[in-house]
């Protein structure tokens, strides 16, 4: 667990029991209810960070300091009081139902990062090929975008090639074939061994490949394996538009 994600734990320990005892001189003239929104208060700002663990101490510490201080019999881990329970168990499910509404809110945003990452990184192979730059230039642009987006190895580009070695093959639908069979991303990564060819093609004529070599413990998601086949199909029209008497 990343340093930030201990403090936030942490924070989800400690601040709601700092609130409670805050709140002790108030709690004979101040509400329970009143008070349970002040702790939800509490666990919502430790949530908003994503870390579902912290969001769940956060919801529990809360419960249990607002038992301890602001229910009656007080200092006692005992409430007496219907109502006391039901705002207690309240304080523990709005926490947990914040948490997820908080983690899904970041994963969304990050997903959304990624995605403008990777539009960026097709549209400025799309601007090096209307601004002619050069293929080889190109083509060392897009494999080490390749090496980066699919957690590669390694990463070579070789002119008309194409099966040599019996490599999987990544096809321009995202599917990855090996030996003329499906083979499974998500479970086991990209291929080993003989590696995985990204063919660069233009008008259906042959370019060239790059021969990719996987970290075995990188997955690749479908989304990530498309956006591969556009950053290949951008190095095949640069490819084609420096030989236009050959497509």
């Amino acid at each position: 667990m990343l340093s930030r994600d201990r403090l936030t734990v942490a924070a989800g320990l400690v601040a709601p029991l700092a609130l409670a005892a805050i709140l002790v001189p108030f709690r004979a003239s101040l509400a329970n209810a009143e008070a349970a929104l002040v702790m939800i208060l509490i666990i919502v700002a430790v949530a908003a960070a994503g870390n579902r663990l912290a969001g769940c101490v956060a919801a529990v510490s809360a419960a249990a300091w607002f038992d301890f201080f602001l229910t009656r019999p007080y200092e006692q881990f005992s409430i007496t009081r219907a109502t006391d329970i039901e705002t207690t168990v309240l304080l523990l499910v709005i926490g947990a139902a914040v948490t997820e509404i908080a983690v899904w809110g970041r994963r969304q945003h990050a997903t959304a990062s990624r995605r403008a990452g990777y539009l960026d990184g097709i549209n400025d192979a799309a601007r090096a090929v209307a601004a002619g730059d050069s293929p080889s230039a190109l083509i060392a642009r897009i494999g080490a975008s390749l090496t980066q987006l699919l957690s590669l190895r390694s990463c070579e580009f070789q002119y008309g090639v194409a099966g040599l070695g019996r490599p999987g093959r990544l096809q321009h639908d995202g599917r990855v074939i090996v030996e003329g069979r499906p083979y499974d991303v998500q479970a086991d990564g990209l291929p080993g061994g003989a590696g995985t060819e990204l063919l660069v093609e233009s008008g259906g004529r042959l370019q060239g490949r790059f021969l990719m070599q996987a970290d075995p413990t990188a997955r690749p998601t479908r989304e990530q394996l498309l956006v591969a086949v556009a950053l290949a199909d951008q190095a095949g029209a640069a490819l084609a538009a420096s030989h236009p008497a050959s497509s």
